[in-house]
């Protein structure tokens, strides 16, 4: 929430400022007026005495997950909206999530419907799950569609736990291998480096490269710690330029190794992500419009763009997957399939599904795989390293002997 000073009059003219607490301006001017205010000016306050710190997400998706299984279970048990909102603020430990239930049910008190009142905390409720309510209280369904909601933020979050988990290992070994490497050329190399130069003679090829990279990693290893953060600042930078994040998304989906894997998950996001959509009877138009802004992949989204525009045009969906190498056949035949039975929302469904086996499969060959072949690695550069100093080291025992 975000604190907004105002000025107005109150019912008897008298001139009224002060502080109000808010997720919107427009809430804000609510809040005011509802207490018999008439603003005349209200601004946000942007100190940082004003704001609420916040690291990471507001909500992780695991808590998330428990909230939505927790709450379809209350309205399914037949609980009403308001008792459940009220249970669910009361027992949660996130502190941001308790604030929002508190404003939601506070706003379903007044009269606004479920959906409304989601919508006013976007960095909470996903707009998926917005759209999904919205048309669960249109069809009289709402208990189904939190279920489905569930299910899905559900396999959501396992997909996102298995791709983190392949990534984290090799992440963890490659930073432990740069750690040593730097270690062995700031600190070990240079204790050698005076003592070969008393010995003369000519070193080995590898022994001198090894003592010059020893010499500036010694000079600049203060840099290597800088390093990270240098990273993700410029990383921050350029995923907020489109033409720059659309090349990166690109890149990261034609990695060896680890690009099919970011394919197979960006295709899950998508595709169950379209087959709720559809199952809710959300229209198709939004229902592609509403997953261009989550699937999480700029080459994705163009096409989903795409796609859309073919919609408009009266014509099939399914043209521009066809026409893009991300896409496999399979894809483009279950949509197209779908579209002339009227199955679209089954058909995805079951492309999602094929695809989260295919992912489970690929992680678990992933983590086979790349342990010992991460550990190949950093034996043959610290080995390497280790040799450059021994060679010449032996060269001296043979001449004392």
């Amino acid at each position: 929430m975000a604190h907004y000073r105002y000025k107005g009059r109150n019912r008897q003219g008298q001139q009224k400022q002060g502080k109000v607490k808010a997720d919107t301006k427009r809430e804000a001017m609510e809040i005011l007026k509802a207490e018999g205010l008439s603003i005349t000016s209200i601004q946000e306050i942007n100190s940082i005495l004003y704001k609420d710190i916040q690291i990471g997400n507001a909500v992780k998706p695991k808590d998330f997950v428990v909230y939505l299984r927790q709450f379809s279970t209350l309205i399914d048990s037949g609980v009403s909206l308001v008792q459940s909102t009220e249970i669910l603020s009361r027992q949660t430990s996130n502190k941001i999530m308790k604030n929002t239930l508190m404003d939601v049910r506070s706003k379903l008190e007044s009269g606004q419907s479920f959906s409304y009142s989601a919508e006013q905390h976007p960095k909470v409720f996903p707009s998926l799950f917005v759209n999904m309510i919205r048309a669960g209280e249109a069809g009289g369904n709402l208990d189904e569609i939190l279920e489905q909601m569930a299910d899905y933020y559900e396999k959501q979050n396992e997909m996102r736990q298995k791709v983190i988990s392949a990534l984290t290992y090799p992440a963890v070994v490659l930073i432990i291998a740069i750690g040593i490497i730097i270690f062995l050329l700031s600190s070990v190399v240079p204790q050698f480096t005076d003592m070969f130069a008393t010995m003369g003679g000519e070193l080995p090829w590898i022994t001198q490269f090894v003592i010059e990279l020893g010499g500036i990693t010694k000079k600049i290893w203060w840099l290597f710690l800088l390093l990270p953060f240098i990273t993700l600042v410029v990383w921050k930078y350029m995923s907020h330029v489109d033409a720059i994040s659309y090349r990166m998304d690109y890149l990261k989906l034609r990695l060896p190794v680890f690009g099919p894997l970011l394919q197979k998950a960006a295709l899950v996001r998508m595709t169950r992500t379209l087959s709720s959509l559809f199952h809710s009877s959300v229209p198709i138009l939004e229902s592609v419009r509403i997953t261009e802004k989550i699937v999480g992949n700029r080459v994705i989204e163009k096409v989903l763009v795409q796609s859309r525009t073919q919609l408009e045009k009266g014509e099939s969906m399914a043209q521009p997957f066809s026409s893009h190498w991300i896409f496999p056949p399979l894809v483009t035949q279950m949509i197209t399939v779908g579209e002339q039975t009227g199955s679209l929302d089954k058909m995805l469904s079951k492309v999602a599904d094929f695809y989260e086996s295919e992912l489970d499969h690929s992680t678990d060959r992933l983590k086979t795989l790349i342990e010992p072949l991460m550990i190949t690695m950093l034996a043959i550069i610290v080995g390497t390293i280790v040799a450059s100093i021994a060679i010449p080291m032996f060269s001296i025992f043979e001449q004392i002997n």
